[in-house]
């Protein structure tokens, strides 16, 4: 235990709602808010101590009326002190991760002893929108059209491919057939209630419970996620119709948009031990990576393997792993790539991978998921007794970051 480890001392999310759910109307900043005041009080920790508070959110329409700087503002709803150091992050899927990846940085540069890494969506709360020229240069009599910037995520726009007519594709490219994809996805459901069944996603570890406010009676606790469903089968999984002109992914076998906030608290070890804190796990190693637009999908396993070749281990080394389901494509495409495609060694990653259920099941509030991977990650190793895991995410236009824990 070398007193310069950065350890991770704190990790909580509020849980993931539905498109339409019961957070469908609670502000992504709101949403921050609530995570960044837990992640602290959870352990004691005065925000005084926080050298810089990192904040990952990806969808600036959400939040637009509020004009900028979200971290800012989270942090001082959060009631930190006015003196509190903060950076919003748009790194796509993977922002929440990008702030874990800097915080390292700036705890191992000897700039901080104390990071929190967060980040917050809701994509249902997503307003319509009307481009200047037509709404405020020129209107005059007769409607304004209104554009959804969900609708493809906006990458259309600028010419680039719907992110799941890409996944789709590259799935084929790689033998990862749409059966296959569904058949994972349903199995991202089951895993997610089996853990539920065994007390894993109670409030208390990994999740914090929200109270949303009713117009009419008493305010509803949420206290799990929205999306996890239980009433599907492989049948019902073949009739849905591909998404966006992708060849394979469909609603089903694809997240939803989703709303939700994560945080966590990272510092050198030697402080941790100074505040009385025990740490819940070392933060090995975080990579980046980039590639062609088209291969998003590869991207989650190109960061683990030039992460593994930095820190001189191997796919053997690692107990579990994390892959984001931005698309069930995405996680399959990954490992068979881990797996060089030696089929009995995909199968043995797919056991190991996302055990509790992903983000189809638990939801992908774009902001949020980067640290909520490694979270669920971390408190899984946790139970086990320790061992190694590594987490990764992709993010659009072929972004990437992973992260290696150990317990």
């Amino acid at each position: 235990m070398n007193q310069d480890d950065v350890v991770i001392v704190s990790a909580v999310r509020t849980p993931f709602g539905k498109f339409d759910g019961l957070l469908k109307s609670t502000d992504s900043i709101e949403l921050g808010a609530l995570a960044l005041r837990e992640v602290v009080d959870r352990i004691g920790l005065d925000p005084k101590e926080v050298d810089e508070i990192y904040y990952g959110t990806c969808i600036p329409a959400e939040y637009a009326i509020y004009t900028n700087v979200p971290a800012r503002q989270i942090s001082l709803l959060a009631g930190f002190p006015e003196s509190s150091i903060s950076l919003t992050i748009d790194r796509a899927c993977c922002s929440s991760m990008t702030a874990l990846r800097m915080g390292l940085r700036a705890i191992k540069a000897g700039e901080a002893d104390v990071i929190i890494a967060s980040g917050a969506e809701n994509m249902g709360n997503t307003p319509l929108i009307a481009r200047a020229e037509k709404a405020r240069w020129g209107a005059r009599l007769g409607p304004i059209e209104l554009e959804d910037v969900l609708f493809e995520l906006g990458y259309g726009r600028k010419g680039f491919a719907p992110v799941a007519a890409d996944a789709g594709e590259v799935a084929l490219e790689y033998g990862v057939s749409r059966e296959l994809q569904d058949e994972w996805a349903l199995q991202s459901h089951a895993r997610w209630f089996q853990a539920y069944e065994e007390g894993k996603y109670t409030v208390g570890e990994e999740l914090m419970s929200v109270t949303v406010p009713q117009r009419r009676g008493d305010p509803i606790v949420m206290d799990k996620d929205e999306s996890p469903r239980n009433n599907i089968d492989q049948a019902k999984m073949a009739k849905l119709r591909p998404v966006y002109g992708s060849p394979t992914v469909t609603a089903g076998n694809a997240p939803g948009l989703n709303s939700g906030a994560s945080a966590m608290v990272i510092m050198r070890r030697s402080k941790a031990e100074s505040l009385g804190l025990k740490p819940l796990a070392k933060i090995e190693a975080c990579q980046s990576a980039a590639g062609s637009p088209k291969y998003m999908a590869c991207v989650p396993a190109q960061a683990i393997q030039a992460m593994l070749e930095k820190t001189g281990r191997s796919m053997d080394d690692l107990d579990l792993i994390e892959i984001n389901e931005a698309f069930a494509a995405v996680t399959l495409v990954s490992l068979k790539m881990l797996a060089q495609d030696n089929m009995d060694k995909f199968a043995k990653l797919q056991a190991k991978t996302n055990v509790n259920g992903g983000a189809i099941a638990i939801g992908h509030p774009v902001g949020a998921s980067g640290a909520r991977i490694t979270m669920t990650l971390m408190y899984e190793l946790m139970r086990r007794g320790g061992g190694v895991g590594a987490a990764a995410i992709c993010g659009g236009l072929s972004q990437g970051e992973a992260l290696m824990l150990s317990v």
